[in-house]
């Protein structure tokens, strides 16, 4: 049943704001694995083996999984302080700036070490803003969501995950298509990055039109909001707060994000074969939201995190 006639947006505007600003800052966070792949060695990390280039180009790329868990903890701070929908906006700024201003930065032989360094930081922003949109968007549909739905409703910001990654190597597999070597390492790499202007514009489209959920809004008439909502999460779950973020759920990520993005610039069949293995991320994702709604409930997440 829509919720607009009561004062609130409906499901399907729910959903879509969550499943399109988590795909446009996944988008944004794995273009860079991609550019880090093919183009920022040489450009941002000169030294006298492709290999080192490589490997420093890698090391900027896992700063933002560094950052992830710091963006997190802040806009999780203030997401249970001031509000879900300033805290969702604010990280897909902080996110698309970081993204954008990537695409103007000048490289090493412009302007030397700064240039590495710039980059570096723009990549702890990227990071950062991920953190905070994670678990924003997730409480985001939950929170609108029936008490018997919302696994099902959680489900929208995971499949925004791969829709980010798809879109981000699919682009840059056009672009080594219809480019020259030269194009593509002189200029092309950052049309990706320029792009997500757009679709940073059509996220915040969506979710300015929202309001807080009613979750949100009713813990407010309740009580003020605790000085230190982590502290509070700590004390009264800390079983759920420590078995939550298990280390292969966390390290994934770090490995299959950068390998893909090589195979979509190789030569056929690997660059046909590489995004059906990343729409093959969908089915579970889909599937074990649903069955989490069966009887068995909570003890269906234990497949797949044994996985």
């Amino acid at each position: 049943m829509s919720t607009e006639g009561r004062g609130g947006p409906s499901p399907t505007r729910v959903l879509l704001a969550s499943l399109v600003g988590t795909a446009v800052e996944f988008y944004d966070f794995y273009i860079y694995a991609t550019a880090a792949s093919l183009v920022f060695g040489p450009l941002f990390f000169p030294a006298a083996s492709p290999s080192a280039q490589l490997l420093a180009a890698y090391g900027s790329f896992g700063i933002a999984f560094l950052a992830r868990p710091l963006g997190s903890i802040v806009f999780g701070h203030y997401g249970d302080r001031v509000g879900r929908k300033s805290t969702l906006v604010a990280s897909l700024l902080l996110m698309g700036g970081s993204t954008v201003l990537i695409g103007v930065l000048p490289t090493y032989d412009s302007i030397g070490w700064l240039a590495p360094l710039a980059l570096c930081l723009l990549r702890f922003g990227q990071g950062f803003g991920l953190g905070g949109e994670w678990g924003g968007a997730v409480l985001l549909a939950v929170e609108n969501a029936p008490a018997s739905h919302r696994a099902r409703y959680g489900m929208f910001p995971q499949i925004g995950a791969p829709v980010g990654f798809i879109a981000a190597n699919g682009l840059f597999l056009l672009l080594g298509a219809f480019l020259t070597p030269a194009q593509f390492q002189a200029w092309g790499w950052r049309l990706p990055f320029l792009g997500s202007a757009v679709l940073v514009l059509l996220g915040l489209w969506v979710r300015l039109k929202l309001t807080e959920t009613p979750a949100f809004a009713k813990a407010m008439e309740e009580a003020p909001p605790p000085a230190v909502p982590l502290a509070e999460v700590v004390r009264a779950y800390p079983r759920q707060t420590v078995g939550g973020p298990s280390p292969p759920s966390s390290a994934s990520p770090c490995s299959i994000s950068p390998l893909p993005s090589r195979w979509a610039m190789a030569p056929p069949p690997w660059a046909m074969a590489a995004p059906p293995s990343w729409a093959c991320n969908w089915a579970p994702s889909c599937f074990w939201p649903w069955a989490s709604s069966s009887p068995a409930g909570g003890r269906m997440s234990l497949p797949p995190a044994a996985c």
